[in-house]
């Protein structure tokens, strides 16, 4: 561990510093949020092997293994995430009918959440990297994401052309991931004074950035997973004084500490999460935006989804409200399609399927997107079959013929095409298990 790193943190925690450095030779806590839309906590906690819930969010809990090959991973039913990670959305307070805005999201984690707390609210992820954007949409699709739109590009860019048309921003900004030294080595080699002033110059850019996306009245949380006063009170004193229009509110919330005490703005009004408080290290400050305009969303017009009716009857008993189709995709939702003319959209709403040769072939998406009593054919396979399948393989099944979506447990996770006698796989093969990976609820 780097001596200069370990100097700072000793003058910072002060008498605190002790149980701090013992919490270094600790291992890393591990945890996992459920999606309360998919599954019940009962019927998680009969078939998962969990701990004692999580400190910072309602539908938490802590873990001591990998569960990645558990079914209900597979199937989205909870997404793994380090404890004190799901508290920023926690104190975001998303409400069901709000329109959010996750200006940093990937890997997807804080998305998750935020999608199983909406009704008819919609969700804009945005994520600058190209390649964390398609790990992003993967983690989506799993966890069921319906009304939504996955942005990719610089925040200045999406924020301009959404200006004053949220009521939530969530800003889980890039940083020196000084609480995450435990898990990456990269956090621990990359450390440096230089770099934690390089974070905070962009930090400062981003806040901006997100300030002219949310609206008058609405809330925005910023948050980290360091421990550098520069890249937390500092950041926030600083923008601050930026935007005095911007008020700190208070978290409302019972688990962390204070923040440190900084000029030009209030540590009262922050929370801070160590390894002493059960999780490896956030830092997360709440405003609100006092003046501005308040604007929504544009819409964008599109044809009548008659023809995209009639394709999706033979697979689902309720449609969603709303389809757009692109080239020779289909996309469904319940919220109206966004228009853009400048950002760079990857994804809006459900990807129904695609037409090829003038015949309609479903997508993974479109049989992970509801419950089990939506589809109009399902099966429900046992840990064993679902191994199969998720090794590519047919499975000998007696059901209907054509598409049928594969449950566990009544959770769908994906689909195949019958014959009447065996399924034809369609997982597709970038998430398919390796040979020596299996589907597992582990011993508990």
């Amino acid at each position: 561990m780097n001596d200069l790193f370990l100097e700072r943190m000793k003058r910072e925690l002060k008498e605190d510093y002790p149980a701090f450095e013992r919490s270094l030779e600790q291992p890393m806590y591990k945890g996992l949020s459920y999606h309360p839309k998919k599954i019940t906590k009962e019927m998680l906690k009969a078939n998962t092997p969990l701990l004692e819930p999580s400190l910072f969010y309602a539908y938490g809990y802590y873990i001591d293994r990998s569960l990645g090959n558990h079914p209900y991973h597979i199937a989205g039913a909870f997404y793994l995430q380090e404890p004190s990670a799901s508290a920023a959305v926690t104190i975001l307070d998303v409400q069901p009918s709000n329109t959010v805005l996750d200006l940093c999201a990937a890997p997807g984690g804080k998305s998750s959440q935020i999608l199983s707390q909406l009704q008819d609210g919609f969700l804009v992820s945005n994520e600058y990297d190209g390649k964390r954007a398609r790990i992003l949409l993967s983690n989506l699709e799993r966890m069921s994401a319906q009304n939504f739109c996955l942005t990719q590009g610089d925040t200045k860019v999406v924020c301009e052309e959404l200006e004053s048309c949220f009521d939530r921003v969530l800003v889980d900004a890039p940083c020196s991931g000084e609480g995450m030294m435990k898990k990456h080595d990269a956090a621990q080699d990359n450390w440096s004074l230089e770099n934690i002033q390089q974070c905070a110059m962009r930090q400062d850019y981003i806040l901006d950035q997100a300030y002219k996306a949310l609206k008058k009245g609405g809330y925005m949380v910023y948050s980290t997973c360091t421990y550098a006063r520069e890249e937390n009170e500092e950041t926030i004193a600083s923008f601050l004084k930026r935007h005095p229009d911007m008020q700190q509110v208070d978290p409302e919330v019972s688990f962390g500490q204070r923040g440190f005490d900084t000029p030009g703005m209030d540590a009262d009004k922050v929370v801070r999460i160590f390894p002493m408080q059960k999780g490896e290290g956030h830092f997360i400050c709440k405003m609100q935006k006092m003046q501005g305009e308040v604007r929504k969303l544009p819409i964008k017009k599109v044809r009548k989804k008659d023809q995209c009716d009639d394709i999706l009857q033979e697979f689902l008993v309720n449609i969603p409200r709303y389809a757009y189709q692109q080239d020779d995709a289909f996309y469904i939702m319940d919220h109206p399609f966004i228009e853009f003319k400048k950002t760079h959209c990857l994804r809006q709403g459900i990807l129904a399927g695609n037409l090829v040769k003038k015949r309609f072939e479903p997508a993974h998406a479109l049989f992970m997107a509801f419950s089990k009593e939506n589809y109009k054919q399902s099966v429900e396979l046992d840990l064993a079959q679902m191994d199969e399948v998720m090794h590519g393989l047919q499975i000998p099944y007696e059901c209907k013929k054509g598409y049928t979506c594969y449950c566990i447990d009544g959770i769908p996770f994906g689909f195949g095409k019958s014959d009447g006698h065996r399924i034809n796989n369609r997982i597709p093969k970038g998430l398919r298990l390796l040979p020596k990976s299996h589907v597992t609820k582990g011993d508990f």
